[in-house]
Parts: C-alpha cells; structure tokens; sequence
C-alpha cells in the first residue's frame, strides 16, 4: 500500500474478503493468482483483513471505518501528547507576559515606547503571522525590491486568503519590474480574484506593513542603506503608524493596477517609465547599484539600461547622460516669438517596437522644417 492509495491487488482480494464470511490463503490464492500473498500482507498491516477465531489461516474483511480507527489510534494519541505539550508550552512563556508588559510601559516612560526592534527573522515571521491572525479591518503592504521570492509567497497565500476570507482588505503596492515575475503575477492573479488589490510604482517605495491602521513593521535598513535580512521595526506608536500609513496612501495615489497579463504596448509604457526614472538618477549622480535596488532590478540589468542611455544621447560619463537626457525632455521656449530664430535640435529618446533605444533630433518649438537622427542603439 503506497502513503495514498491501496494496491489494485490488495482492492481485489479485499473484495473477494467482503464477500466471504472467512476464507483461506489457499482459496484466494486459487481464485486470484500469485499477487495473493503480497495483498494479503498489506491489508492486514492496514487492519482491514482480522483473523478468523479458532483458526491459523481463515481471514475475514473488517469495515473500513472501523480500520481507520484502529491504524489511526497510535497517530491520535501522539497528537493528545503533541496539543499537552503545546499547551504547557505556551502556559509556561505565557507567564511572563506581565514582565514583558511591565518593562513596555517603562521603555514608554523613557521616550521608546511603541517601537521595537526585532532582529530574528523567526521572531519577525511569528509577530507577522499573530498580526495577520487578529486582522479585522485593512492590511497595507509595501514591497519594493520587484518580483517576491518564491518562499516568500507561499508562506503568503494562505495567511492573505484567510484574510480575505473573513472580509480583510488587502491593498499591496510593488514596483513596475514585479509584473515581468512570473511567480509574483500568478500570486497577484489569485489573490485579486479575491478581492486583494495590487498596484505598481516605479520608485521610493518603502518597505512595511501596517495591520488595521494601528501596528506596522517596518524594514531595517543599515549603514549602506540596505535592508538588514530578517531584522525589522515592530511600530505600535499612533503618530509613526499614522506617518506610515499617510506614505503608503501617497505612494498609492500614484501607482498602477497590476495587470495580471503584460502586452507588447503596457511593456513599452513600463520600460519607458523605468528609463526616464533611471536618467533622473543619473542626473542626480545616484550610484549604479543603488539605482538598481531603488527599481527592484539587478544590477546588472540597470547597467544595461544605462548603456543603452549612454549610446543614445552620446553621452562619455553617466552624469553627462543623466544630464543631455534631462534637457532632451525640456521644451525650450524661444526668447522673442514674433522673430524668425534659428531652428534648435532637441535629443528625444524613444523605444522602438523592438525594444532598443533611439535618439532622435527634432525640433523646438518655434523651428521648422524636419528632425534628423541623431544616432540610434
């Protein structure tokens, strides 16, 4: 008997058992073949083959249920066992909530009340999971970083449909590079049939969840401005959990659906929205790497992106990029309207259909006459 099913041969002979007050090996060797013997051993390990009394090899059928309760007696004493020991457990920790509650409201008098810091990512994934548990109103999830481990979203699913089961909602911002996960977009596609919301931002997401506008956690970031794995800030002070909560309403406002499908012309828009965020940064002087973690991307990817930017305009340094990519986006007014002025060539980046950047002369407002190329990547 496989961990699933009974064997067809053990399902045969224990048909011909149910049929039959008692038989012998002898006789269901005789009727079913050579197999007997190996069925016959397992539905007596599964209980559901008793030996007839008085006798040494006559066998008779015992109703399934009946087998159940028996194969299961062992397993539903050693979950006795297991529930006594957790309760023990939580009584014996559960003592010294009041020491705990005690040293809260001193670490309020100090000045530290309502924020603690959590640095064991078991104890962080607990606190999540008694949050989710007591949720009764709305959970607000912010997650940058683009597309979520698959890990992550497992643990995920089940706590966010029970939410959503009991009428929670749920309204999750990521970044645009999170729709080309495909993990992350099966998550998004299951839990928006629920009722979930989920939006996406290009960048100044910030890490945190806050539970029924009254507890959040927020991420820990180090001295490099990195997120500190498995470390995070437990918030339950009303003006901090307001302040989060305010951030993640403006973030919000400014996000997109997630499409559960990504075609040729929302790919385009989402490219073109990552690049014209990628030439500010440069123009800001911001490093390769931290650009790349603002926008949930490699750094690798980001370098690529950056490349092609370069190639576009012309550029020699990253700065020089950032800064003819500004301007080519400026429109320049001319100084006197009414006179006839020299026509002014702007750079233009665009993407073709394919996906490469170009770089396209054309004309200020106040010109004439048509845009050359300037040079294409």
């Amino acid at each position: 008997m496989s961990a699933d099913h009974v064997s067809p041969a053990a399902r045969r002979l224990y048909g011909y058992a149910a049929g039959r007050h008692a038989f012998s090996t002898d006789e269901a060797v005789a009727a079913l073949g050579p197999e007997t013997d190996g069925a016959l051993a397992e539905l007596l390990a599964a209980h559901l083959l008793q030996r007839a009394a008085g006798t040494r090899d006559t066998w008779s059928a015992v109703e399934p249920r009946a087998a159940a309760a028996r194969a299961l007696a062992p397993l539903a004493v050693r979950m006795r066992e297991a529930q006594e020991e957790m309760d023990r457990t939580r009584h014996r920790l559960e003592e010294l909530v009041p020491a705990y509650e005690s040293g809260a409201a001193q670490r309020a008098g100090e000045g530290s009340g309502g924020l603690e810091l959590v640095t064991d990512l078991g104890a962080v994934r607990s606190i999540i999971e008694e949050l989710a548990a007591s949720c009764e109103e709305e959970l607000l999830t912010s997650q940058p970083g683009g597309g979520r481990p698959v890990e992550t979203l497992e643990d995920a699913i089940g706590r966010d449909e029970a939410m959503l089961a009991r009428g929670v909602r749920i309204r999750t911002i990521y970044q645009h590079t999170a729709r080309y996960d495909r993990p992350t977009a099966a998550y998004v596609e299951r839990v928006t049939a629920l009722g979930a919301q989920v939006r996406t931002l290009g960048d100044g997401l910030m890490r945190m969840l806050v539970f029924d506008g009254r507890t959040g956690l927020m991420a820990v970031r180090g001295a490099d401005g990195a997120a500190q794995n498995g470390a995070a800030l437990v918030v339950r002070e009303p003006n901090v959990v307001d302040f989060m909560t305010a951030a993640f309403e403006r973030s919000w406002l400014g996000a997109e659906p997630f499409p559960t499908t990504v075609g040729p012309d929302l790919a385009r828009t989402i490219s073109d929205g990552l690049r014209q965020t990628i030439v500010r940064m440069l123009a800001e002087g911001v490093e390769d790497k931290v650009i790349a973690r603002r926008l949930g991307m490699s750094q690798r990817t980001c370098q690529r992106h950056i490349s092609e930017i370069m190639r576009a305009v012309g550029a020699k340094s990253r700065f020089q990029a950032g800064w003819r990519a500004a301007c080519a986006r400026r429109t320049v007014e001319p100084s006197e309207p009414s006179e006839p002025q020299e026509p002014q060539e702007l750079l233009e980046l665009s993407e073709r259909p394919e996906g490469a950047v170009e770089a396209r002369a054309v004309r200020a407002p106040g010109g004439g006459g048509r845009g050359g190329r300037a040079g294409s990547a």
